[in-house]
Order: structure tokens, then sequence, then C-alpha cells
């Protein structure tokens, strides 16, 4: 029986999608300032971990009280996955727009109502239980955030700059933290330490509010993205039951046909945000529990490190367009692996000047799995499951990124070696090594199950004449192989008494 092939429309210039460069903007900044606002309580919580530890926490020592009180930072990364899983398919049915304005409100609500809960000493044990409550919130709605985000400014951007528009997400997460920040000295240096430890802490979280009003504002009125809206108007052509019911692979399916992806999402985001947790949240403490730094002073170095990661960010992610993706994660690997104890070596020098450097060491490579991440991540899935996909698998591999500030305060503390932290970076970096030999290209290619898009008319026609170009050299592959198996049949034919041509 011979099977009839089904004919295939080709591609024309009317199928590449033109990105419209203020909508482009438009979306970078609302999933940008969601991003930053995550960021914002992260920075925050962990320049202020020593002060919720003493509240919180009033009848540990001031080791255990940082322990716990990072405890509590990472303690809601065990419910991030539920969040991930359950925004991730409401995602996939109902747009990425859409969900990206519920996240953003719980994600705001629940930051403000931490600067509300009374402290120990006023209604005991029920403070630390209502802080871990709100912080499982804030883990819930984070888990449909990153991954929604980096979805929305994936597919709107075009292909050949999806690097350079994808690292303005992290650089939102940076400047979230470096607010924070500053927020929390300045408030300090205004009404001293005593107040600041007394009702000030809480000033930083009550700023929450606002942020996510602005940000709910920017999201709504933005449309959904042009690869989710083809894959609407796909399903609505013919599918209408599929447009109703939203993606019916199982977590199981994803696993079985995409684990290739599913392992590069995991190691990418391991080796990104371990480094990130370690640089941006831990190294605050360790400078002053450990290190006896003066506070102010760490924080301001943590400050001056993060301002200098926001002008390398961009410059990653555009340089990620034109070289891959995949050299940054490699070589940030081997940087990481073969500078972590000469970095620590400096941070614990008691040396102003190469303690920032030590620093600035570990913020270089971090700047190159964050300039590529947000670019990375959305395109080694569909359209129909990207959401579900991507928020899975980033949020389980969180769970180890996420834990990196409480196991490192426990293993410098058990083992009373202050190059812990070190020894646990390197272990890291060899999981992004193989993250990175292993994981595919996907720079200057369409995002899988969406059609090309380009900035204007001629870079249309420029990646519409790569794509046949494309095409030709694959066929022209194909025959060879055809050619190759065809002679090595002839050959076995020939070793055969019983078979003829």
């Amino acid at each position: 029986m011979k099977l009839r092939r089904k004919r295939i429309k080709p591609i024309g210039i009317n199928d590449v999608t033109i990105i419209d460069d203020a909508r482009l903007r438009k979306a970078i900044t609302a999933a940008s300032l969601g991003n930053a606002m995550e960021w914002f309580d992260f920075g925050v919580y962990g320049f202020v971990a020593y002060a919720l530890g003493k509240i919180f926490f009033p009848s540990a020592t001031p080791g255990i009280q940082m322990i716990a009180a990072l405890a509590t930072f990472s303690v809601p990364f065990l419910i991030r996955p539920l969040g991930g899983l359950f925004f991730g398919m409401l995602g996939d049915k109902y747009g990425r727009q859409k969900i990206l304005s519920i996240t953003i409100v719980i994600m705001s609500i629940s930051t403000f109502c931490i600067g509300l809960i009374p402290s120990y000493a006023s209604i005991g044990i029920w403070a630390p239980i209502l802080l871990l409550i709100a912080k499982m919130a804030q883990g819930f709605s984070v888990g449909g955030e990153y991954t929604g985000a980096s979805i929305f400014v994936a597919e709107y951007s075009p292909d050949r700059k999806r690097g350079f528009m994808g690292s303005w997400l992290d650089f939102g997460s940076i400047v979230g933290f470096v607010f924070g920040a500053g927020v929390v000295v300045l408030i300090s240096a205004i009404i001293g330490e005593a107040r600041f430890m007394e009702w000030g802490w809480r000033l930083p979280f009550f700023l929450a509010l606002p942020l996510g009003m602005i940000g709910l504002y920017l999201r709504h009125a933005l449309e959904e993205t042009p690869a989710f809206q083809q894959h609407v108007d796909k399903l609505e052509q013919g599918d209408r039951e599929g447009l109703q019911n939203g993606p019916k692979v199982s977590f199981k399916d994803i696993a079985t046909k995409h684990w290739k992806s599913l392992l590069s999402c995991i190691g990418l985001v391991i080796a990104t945000n371990v480094t990130y947790y370690m640089l941006l949240t831990y190294m605050p403490s360790y400078l002053s529990h450990n290190l006896h730094y003066s506070e102010d002073h760490g924080v301001l170095i943590i400050i001056a490190i993060m301002i200098g990661m926001l002008f390398i960010q961009p410059i990653m992610g555009m340089l990620s367009d034109r070289f891959g993706r995949r050299p940054f994660v490699i070589v940030g690997s081997i940087a990481l692996f073969f500078t972590a104890i000469p970095a620590f070596m400096l941070i614990t020098s008691n040396i102003l000047g190469l303690i920032f450097a030590g620093l600035l060491i570990l913020a270089v490579v971090l700047n190159c799995f964050t300039g590529v991440m947000a670019s990375s991540l959305p395109a080694m899935f569909p359209t129909n499951i990207r959401y579900s996909a991507l928020a899975s698998a980033f949020n389980i591999s969180i769970l180890i990124a996420g834990l990196t500030p409480t196991i490192i305060a426990w293993l410098v503390e058990a083992s009373n070696n202050l190059f812990m932290p070190a020894y646990y970076l390197m272990v890291v970096a060899i999981i992004g090594l193989i993250t990175g030999i292993f994981m595919k290209e996907t720079a200057n290619k369409p995002l899988s199950g969406a059609t090309p898009a380009a900035s204007d008319l001629n870079e249309a026609r420029e990646i519409l004449q790569e794509h046949h170009d494309g095409i030709g050299q694959k066929i022209e592959d194909i025959d060879e192989e055809i050619q190759r198996l065809e002679q090595k049949r002839s050959r076995l034919v020939d070793q055969h008494p019983d078979i003829k041509e």
C-alpha cells in the first residue's frame, strides 16, 4: 500500500512574523518589572536576614538565627514546583499575559504582608509561622513568574535578537536586587540601626504593593505574544476541542519525549541560580557574620558589584546572538571551577580592594549564565507545552538552588571552614559544564513550533533565505546519506547468494 504524503505549504515571506518595536519594548518592560519585583524581595530579605533572625527567632544563638532566617527564605522553594505546575498549565491554556498579571498580584500582596507581621515578642511562635506562610505564598506565585516572563519576552523577540532582549529580564532582576539593597541601606542610614531593628525593617516590604500595582498596569495593557496567538489560531482552524481543553501532554510524556531539553533546563537553572543565590543572597550574611565585616560596608560592596553586573548583562546577551548560547555556558562553567577558590581567597583576605575583586570575579562568571538563560530556556520546548514544561523543570531544579544559602550557612557553621562556598561552586561548575556541552544551540533560530520572527521586512527576507538554504543543505545531507546506505546495501547484497538486485 502506497502512503499518501501530506502536502505542507512552503514558508513564504508572509509567514515570517514582523515584531513591532514599540510592542516589544512594552513587553520587555512589563516582564522585567515583575522580575525586578521578585528580586526586590529577595534583595531586601537577604540584606535584612540578620535583623529578621533576631526579631523572629530571638532565643537562638546568632549563628542559628541567621540559618533560621535563611531557611525561611529557602523553604518556599519547596512550594514553587506546585506554583509552576499550576500556572504552567493555565499559561498554556489561557495565555501568557493573563497568568503574568495574576502572579504579580499575589507576589506583591504576600511581600507587603511580611511588613505587617508582629514580632516574636508580640505574638510568640505565630510570628515565624506567619512569616513562613507569606513566604510560601510568594513561592507559589514566583513558581510561574520567571518562566512566564522569559517565555513572554522570548515569544515577542525577533530570532536574531532573542539573546539581547532576553538579557533584559535578568537585568530587571539585578535592578530589583540593587533597589532592594539600596532601600535597606538608605532607611538604616536615615533612622539608625536601633530604629531599623525596631520597625524600620518593615518599610522596604511595604514598597512591594505600589511596585506590584505598576507592574499589573503594564502587563494588563499588553497583547498576547505572537507565538501563542499563532498556536491559538491553528487550534481554532483545526482543533476547537484542543483550544478549549488546553494541552493534553502530561509531565510524564514531556519527560519521555523531551528528556534532553528537561535535563538541559535543570542543569542550566542549577548552575545559574546557585551562583546567583550564593553571590547575592548569601554573601551579605557571610561578610557580616562569618568575616565580621561591617554590615553597611558589606552591603555597599555587593551593591557596587551588582551595578557593575548591570553594564555587563546586555552585552552578554548581545554577544550570545552572535556566537551562540552554549559557548557562554561552557566558558562560564570552566571559569567558575577554576576561579572559585582564588575568589574566596580574595574575599577572606580582610582587605577591601581584594574583597571587591573576589566578588567581581564571581559576578562576571554569573553574567555568563544570566546573559543567556532567559533566551535559552523557552527555546527548549514547543509552543503548546512551553509554559508547562519549562515551569515544571525550572521549579524542580530551583529547589536545589533555593536551598543554597541555608546549606552553605550550615556547612560553614558545622565545619568552621570558610572555603565551603568555593567547594560548593566547583561542584555546580561541573554540572554547568556538562549542560553546556550537551545542550542544543538555539541562537538565531525560530522557537520550536513557531514561524520565524524578524525586526523588519529586510531581515525577514534574509531569515527566509537562510531558512530555505538550511532546507537545501538538509536535503543534500539526506541525499548523501541515502547514497551511502545504497552503497552499503549493494555490498551486503553481493555477499548473499540468494538475494539479487
